[in-house]
């Protein structure tokens, strides 16, 4: 099947599985198959390097989303400082305006907080999926020549295979030919003729064995280097995903501290607000504006 061969029908259930205990890319990928369009085939190897290459595209784009986040942080602690510096209400005294100054105070703590959330996202989740297998791209591109070449390789040894038993067939039929002559015939002619064509016919035999030969070095060259390459890339695939798990557990963690952080910088204004006494701050106020006790008493005539 496209200059590769498979055993027959009859006896592929005693194949076994090269790691059976597990959906492996060594196991599943040997036969080519039609495109999404149906038009072309398309190689097992194409397929796990097309996967292989999307992976690499999800974690770019996975990137690209942290760095959305981080530009956000950004905006709203800059947003955040920005609001704790307005003076509205500043005039508000006792102590409602303790609290009210904390609550204020509060904001430019918790935009320091969500600087520094955004900044360790940079460092720590964005950075690493850039940079993890930078050259993923011209790795995957070599293993792509050489796979491709040893297949290429293949059909060749395949194509003088079936030119050798071709010339083979024509050389019996030849053979075949002159011993049919040789019955009707008797001449010495005839039988040199018969030695010669059972010659060449003996030659074409031997140079078909030679091309199956080889065919069959080259395909199992192709082999090795598939299981070989197919695990590899396997073993990739895993680190791709363990990494990526891991900076997203990088993410929520973060995020948690991030929550950590922001409750505490309110719990100081949760305790002034509890400290809020009316009475008091109307006893404060009155000490330091009032006018005078002494009340108005009733005009006498």
């Amino acid at each position: 099947i496209n200059c590769v061969t498979f055993p027959h029908p009859d006896v592929m259930p005693e194949q076994q599985l090269l790691k059976p205990s597990e959906w492996s890319y060594c196991d599943y990928f040997w036969a080519d198959k039609k495109d999404s369009q149906g038009n072309n085939t398309v190689t097992g190897f194409e397929i796990l390097l097309q996967k292989q290459l999307k992976g690499k595209q999800m974690q770019k784009e996975m990137a690209e989303f942290v760095r959305e986040r981080i530009k956000i942080e950004e905006e709203y602690a800059k947003n955040l400082s920005k609001l704790s510096q307005n003076s509205l209400a500043a005039q508000e005294e006792g102590t409602l305006g303790e609290a009210w100054a904390q609550l204020k105070k509060s904001l430019a703590d918790e935009a320091e907080v969500h600087l520094k959330f955004s900044s360790k996202l940079q460092s720590e989740v964005e950075k690493p999926l850039l940079n993890f297998r930078e050259n993923f791209k011209k790795d995957m591109k070599k293993c792509d020549h050489h796979i491709a070449d040893l297949r290429k390789h293949l059909a060749s040894r395949y194509a003088a295979v079936e030119k050798a038993r071709k010339a083979l067939t024509e050389r019996q039929k030849d053979l075949e030919m002159k011993t049919q002559q040789l019955e009707v015939k008797l001449s010495n002619k005839t039988e040199e003729e018969i030695k010669k064509a059972r010659r060449k016919s003996t030659q074409a035999g031997d140079d078909l064995m030679r091309c199956v030969d080889l065919y069959n070095q080259a395909q199992s060259k192709w082999f090795e280097e598939m299981v070989t390459t197919t695990l590899e890339l396997e073993r990739l695939e895993v680190e791709r995903v363990e990494m990526i798990r891991q900076h997203l557990c990088q993410y929520t963690q973060l995020r948690h501290e991030t929550d950590m952080f922001n409750q505490s910088t309110v719990e100081l204004v949760d305790q002034l607000l509890r400290k809020v006494d009316p009475a008091k701050d109307r006893e404060l106020w009155v000490k330091e504006h009032k006018t005078g006790d002494i009340r108005p008493v009733d005009m006498e005539i």
